[in-house]
């Protein structure tokens, strides 16, 4: 439910108030009692700014970004993988189990 800013044109009485967008609009004020209780035009409680996701995350999707070059990428990480020797294991086969026995 949104949070509406009202404020009396009388008394200059403010209040927030969480109401639902059906619900009507206040127009008594709880202080003075009078009927210039008006709902104040507020800005949003979020603001969208700079170049946004879209920009960053779609655009150009099809074209790799370009690397960047920094001494900390030249050095190998300890996350880094560790490089191939050229050696390769070759992986057995599984073992297959003994032929169940049959009895006659």
């Amino acid at each position: 439910m949104p949070i509406y800013a009202y404020k009396c044109e009388s008394c200059g009485f403010a209040k927030d108030v969480l109401q639902k967008m059906s619900d009507a609009p206040l127009d008594v004020c709880p202080s003075c009692s009078q009927a210039t209780f008006k709902k104040q035009l507020t800005a949003a409680g979020f603001q969208l700014k700079g170049s946004g996701w879209y920009a960053t995350d779609f655009k150009g999707a099809g074209t790799p970004p370009a690397p960047a070059s920094t001494p900390a990428e030249s050095t190998p990480s300890a996350y880094a993988p560790a490089s191939d020797s050229g050696t390769k294991t070759e992986s057995k086969p599984a073992a297959t189990p003994p032929p169940a026995a049959t009895s006659i």
